[in-house]
């Protein structure tokens, strides 16, 4: 995964589940500028996560690549904004 980067996943739906093809992952919440602090999660062997930050359930989905989630818009494809 160090080859594509750590992906970013937001939730401006606001659905309460994404899943996700990553186990590792930055959470930012809404896209800036309504995000969150980016959050790093990391689900180790479990198959879940729930960000501690806007309480999005992230659920693995080893059909999905690293950098891919359903809904698909939920991938942030943006750049970390620099302070």
């Amino acid at each position: 995964m160090a080859a594509i980067g750590i992906p970013h996943f937001c939730n401006d739906l606001g659905v309460p589940v994404i899943e996700v093809g990553a186990r590792e992952f930055m959470c930012i919440g809404a896209t800036p500028p309504f995000d969150h602090p980016h959050i790093f999660l990391d689900m180790g062997d479990e198959n879940e996560i729930i960000c501690s930050y806007c309480s999005t359930l992230y659920r693995y989905n080893p059909a999905l690549k690293a950098s891919e989630a359903k809904p698909d818009s939920c991938v942030w494809q943006g750049r970390p904004v620099a302070a």
